[in-house]
């Protein structure tokens, strides 16, 4: 019989060990045995706890995921009080945090986005990330902009997140990291900045 509380611990054990098949022979090559093999149990007792190999990828992004959103309300809870720009700084910093750019957990995220378009659960995964980071970054933003602009401006710097870490994770190269969140940080300063004026059209007559 299972030792008491040892459920939650055999879980963190099996999520972490696919990640570490993932990290060394790619999603099409991880296989249950394999992921069993790194965790030192049986191909059963993965079975037990996910079913299938699509429930240990669920489980271990819904993983993923928390960090990420760990590490967001972690950096916004310490700026609470801080300007928009800043917390939003922190939500960008935090989808560049050590959680979500290490060998394995690029990777996994890679194998997650192309399982997602053809995998009901991955993509229903997908879209419940991108509604809460695109609700988080609104949030922000309506401090300091009207409600239609602030959606767009939340659209904007979540799809240039998303962008950016995919180039800093294919190039997984710690300058291009750093690049990309300046890059993001200069499109929030452009955001929080306003719309640029048109000069006014003067009434008076040129001398002829």
């Amino acid at each position: 019989m299972p030792k008491t509380g040892m459920r939650p611990i055999r879980r963190a054990q099996l999520i972490q060990a696919t990640l570490g098949v993932i990290d060394q022979a790619g999603l099409a090559n991880a296989t249950m045995a394999g992921i069993a093999r790194q965790a030192g149990t049986s191909t059963g007792i993965v079975s037990h706890y996910f079913g299938d190999k699509m429930g240990l990828l669920q489980a271990t992004m819904r993983s993923v995921l928390r960090d990420l959103f760990r590490a967001m309300h972690d950096r916004r809870q310490a700026l609470r009080d801080a300007s928009p720009g800043a917390r939003l700084h922190a939500m960008i910093d935090a989808n560049f945090d050590a959680s979500q750019i290490s060998n394995a957990v690029r990777k996994t995220w890679l194998a997650f986005w192309s399982s997602s378009m053809h995998e009901p659960a991955l993509q229903r995964l997908q879209r419940i990330n991108q509604r809460r980071m695109q609700s988080n970054l609104c949030c922000v933003f309506l401090e300091a902009m009207p409600p239609d602009r602030a959606r767009n401006a939340a659209t904007g710097l979540a799809a240039m997140i998303d962008g950016l870490w995919l180039r800093a994770a294919l190039s997984n190269d710690a300058a291009d990291t750093e690049l990309a969140r300046r890059l993001a940080y200069q499109y929030v300063a452009f955001q929080l900045a306003g719309p640029a004026r048109t000069p006014e059209k003067s009434s008076a007559r040129k001398p002829a």
